[in-house]
C-alpha cells in the first residue's frame, strides 16, 4: 500500500486535493433563513463549481513540479470564471429583491456576492496547500496540511456581527399626534388614524448605540441600515403589504450622538428576539469606515496628548 502511493504521489495528492477542496466548499456552503442558495439546485451549482475550484488548485502543484508554467494560465482563467459568479450572484439576487416586501439593498447583495467569489479562492487555497504537502512530503503531511486549511477556512467563514460594534436595547414606540418615535428618537410623520393605531398597537422599536466613533460611522451607511431591516422582516415577518408605505420598516440617526432607531411591526412581536437578530446581522464590507485610521486624525490624537 506504501509502495503504491508512492508510485502515484502526484495522483494521489491531487485526489486527496480535490477531496479537501470539496469539504471546504461544503462547511461554507450554508442555506439559512434568508433561503440562499436555494435548495437543491442553488447548491447543486455553487458545489459543481467548487469541485471545478478544488480540482484547478490540486492540479495546479503537479503541473509546476513538472515545469508546466502554463497551470498559472489556468489559474487565471479561473478567476476570471469566479468573477463572473459574482456578477451572477448580483444580477440574480437584484431581479429577486424586486419582489421583497422589505428589500436586502444593494450593498447587503454586493456583500453576499463577494462572499460568493472570494470562497471559490478559499477551496483553491485548500487543494492546493493539501496537494503540495501530500506531493513535496507525503501522503500524512497533506492530510495534516488538510485539516489546518480546513481550520483556516471555518476561521474565515464569517465576519464580525453588528455585537462587535454596538450596544442594542428595546425601545418605547411612542405616537404623538401624526410624529412616530422610539425613545427619544423621530423616525416619521404617519397621517391615516388607520395607521397610527396599528403602529401603537403593534409597532416595537430598537436602538443601536454605537461603541467608538467608527462605529457610529459604520451605522451611518444606509446599505447597513437596510441589512439590519431586512434581516429583521425576514425572521420576525412584517405586518404590511406592498404598496403600504408608512407601515415599512425604518431607521433613523439621532443626529446629535450618532444613535441609530430601528422600527419595525412584526408578525413576531418578542424584542428579546428582535435583540439577538440585530447583533447577528453582519457588519457589511462595503459600509465599513474608520474615520480614526485617517492621519489627520492620528496627528490631532497627538496634538491633545
Amino acid at each position: 500500500m506504501l509502495g503504491y502511493l508512492e508510485q502515484n504521489r502526484h495522483l494521489v495528492g491531487v485526489l486527496i486535493g480535490i477531496v479537501f477542496g470539496l469539504i471546504a466548499r461544503l462547511l461554507l456552503l450554508k442555506t439559512d433563513y434568508r433561503q440562499y442558495p436555494t435548495y437543491p439546485h442553488g447548491r447543486i451549482i455553487h458545489v459543481s463549481l467548487g469541485v471545478i475550484a478544488a480540482a484547478l488548485g490540486a492540479v495546479a502543484v503537479p503541473a509546476l513540479f513538472n515545469k508546466d508554467y502554463t497551470a498559472i494560465t489556468f489559474l487565471s482563467l479561473a478567476a476570471q470564471q469566479f468573477r463572473d459568479v459574482r456578477k451572477m450572484e448580483r444580477e440574480t439576487l437584484t431581479k429577486i429583491d424586486d419582489m421583497e416586501l422589505v428589500s436586502r439593498g444593494s450593498t447587503y447583495i454586493e456583500g453576499i456576492a463577494m462572499v460568493f467569489e472570494g470562497r471559490n479562492y478559499l477551496v483553491i487555497m485548500s487543494a492546493l496547500v493539501t496537494s503540495l504537502f501530500a506531493i513535496l512530503l507525503n501522503v500524512w503531511f497533506g492530510l495534516g496540511a488538510g485539516v489546518l486549511t480546513l481550520l483556516v477556512v471555518m476561521k474565515l467563514k464569517s465576519g464580525h456581527s453588528i455585537d462587535h460594534i454596538a450596544g442594542v436595547h428595546a425601545a418605547n414606540v411612542r405616537v404623538d399626534g401624526p410624529d412616530l418615535f422610539v425613545d427619544d428618537i423621530y423616525i416619521m410623520n404617519v397621517g391615516l388614524k388607520n395607521n397610527q393605531a396599528i403602529i401603537a398597537e403593534r409597532g416595537i422599536g430598537f436602538v443601536l448605540t454605537p461603541r467608538n466613533p467608527n462605529a457610529k460611522v459604520t451605522l451611518t451607511n444606509l446599505g447597513q441600515r437596510q441589512a439590519i431591516l431586512y434581516d429583521l422582516a425576514t425572521i420576525l415577518g412584517v405586518y404590511r403589504d406592498d404598496g403600504e408605505p408608512a407601515l415599512i420598516p425604518m431607521a433613523k440617526l439621532d443626529m446629535n450622538d450618532g444613535r441609530l432607531a430601528v422600527f419595525l411591526i412584526p408578525q413576531d412581536r418578542e424584542s428579546g428576539k428582535g435583540i439577538e437578530v440585530i447583533k447577528r446581522v453582519p457588519i457589511l464590507e462595503s459600509a465599513v469606515r474608520m474615520p480614526t485610521e485617517a492621519q489627520v486624525n492620528k496627528k490631532e490624537a497627538d496634538s491633545h496628548g
